[in-house]
């Protein structure tokens, strides 16, 4: 300031600087007088020769401790994107902070898939939490009390494992009571009853459907929901406390465009005559179990000929199907696995597998054929969606 410089000049190039010069050394005129008050003490002059001008600068240590942006003044958008990056127990937590935070914590955003498994479930937490938007809901070996809905109103969810759970016939009618939307559902295990088939029966949009090792409902029951369940393509019977009436409703009335069928565990029950039928039926068959049918003989392998898509397939414990037979399945060009544990010996095991060196030959002991989970992953999938929401530790809710 000191070449040439005239003190009149001082405020036009402060004002290009963006800084404003001052007539009374702080005076009223050109001091923000409420914004100091709110930001804390007067801020320091600086001076300069032939030009006295104030620069807004903080102490340090008060810019070092400034707190920013309150949570308060944040948007409801900006709050539910910090709380989708919570784990479940942190979200539970926060829920308590505020009503408006509980507001936020409950929205239908943050609630899409839900891991409860093998959890003690108290009464009124699958009624308080299933409301809130949970589009795929994992409880497999969990103890389920009373539901307790607040609200009649259906859910949203629409895959649904509730594998081996300890749950009461009538609170699992009332929680399937309010599906209508489900694609999958898995209740392996389960003691179920006529109106929970019928309730079932409800989603005519249900793909995929495991109702492996279940007991309590009625040929007729079965036979009602296969016939409203026309669109799945994976079903799981295996092992079910079935009758022959249950095996003849079954057979007449499984969806013709199904995919996958496990109709394994029937030893007595499943005929020759039956096989027939359901083959006719179900003409695009991928994956097929019929293990531990002792009534099937070679003569059914005419009609594995007859599925020309046929991949898969489980005859495990058919004790009337000789090992010598089974080279007759080598002419179906599409087969590429083949499970016949307990027909073949260790010692000709090997043999089959130099004879049909394009088929694998009892790789898998387990059927995965409409199961939410693949057998050994320790994850929280559920029908390949993973669950965000989870409780890694086994407590209680």
């Amino acid at each position: 300031f000191t070449w040439g410089w005239h003190p009149s000049k001082t405020s036009e190039l402060l004002s290009g600087m963006g800084v404003s010069a001052l007539k009374d050394k702080l005076g009223s005129e050109n001091t923000p007088q409420e914004q100091l008050t709110c930001v804390g003490p007067p801020l320091k002059q600086a001076k300069v020769k032939d030009a006295e001008f104030v620069i807004a600068r903080r102490p340090r240590s008060l810019r070092e401790t400034a707190t920013g942006i309150s949570w308060d003044a944040l948007p409801d958008e900006l709050l539910l994107g910090i709380f989708s990056y919570l784990p479940l127990i942190d979200l539970l937590k926060v829920s308590q902070v505020c009503r408006r935070w509980h507001r936020l914590s409950v929205d239908e955003s943050l609630w899409q898939t839900l891991d409860l498994a093998g959890k003690i479930l108290l009464p009124g937490v699958i009624g308080q939490l299933l409301p809130l938007g949970i589009i795929a809901f994992r409880c497999p070996r969990s103890s389920i009390g009373n539901p307790l809905f607040k609200t009649n109103r259906p859910l949203q969810v629409q895959h649904m494992d509730l594998s081996n759970c300890t749950i009461k016939v009538a609170d699992l009618q009332c929680i399937l009571g309010r599906c209508q939307q489900l694609q999958n559902l898995s209740l392996e295990g389960l003691v179920l009853s006529d109106d929970i088939i019928k309730n079932t029966a409800q989603n005519s949009r249900l793909v995929r459907l495991n109702l492996s090792g279940c007991s309590g409902f009625s040929a007729e029951s079965l036979e009602m929901m296969l016939d409203s369940c026309s669109r799945l393509e994976e079903l799981n019977l295996a092992w079910c406390d079935f009758t022959t009436d249950h095996i003849r409703a079954a057979v007449n009335h499984i969806p013709a465009r199904l995919t996958q069928l496990n109709l394994s565990g029937y030893r007595q029950n499943l005929l020759m005559t039956d096989v027939k039928i359901l083959l006719q039926r179900c003409s695009s068959l991928v994956h097929l179990d019929l293990s531990d049918s002792v009534m099937l003989k070679p003569e059914c392998f005419q009609y594995f000929h007859q599925l020309t898509y046929l991949e898969h397939l489980s005859l495990s414990r058919c004790y009337q199907i000789p090992p010598a037979a089974l080279l007759d399945l080598g002419e179906i060009t599409s087969l590429k696995s083949l499970q016949v544990f307990g027909i073949v010996t260790a010692s000709s095991l090997p043999l089959l597998k130099a004879t049909l060196p394009h088929i694998k030959i009892n790789s898998s002991h387990f059927t995965p054929i409409a199961r939410p989970t693949v057998s050994g992953k320790k994850n929280q999938e559920i029908w390949g969606i993973q669950c965000k929401l989870s409780l890694k530790n086994p407590v209680g809710l």
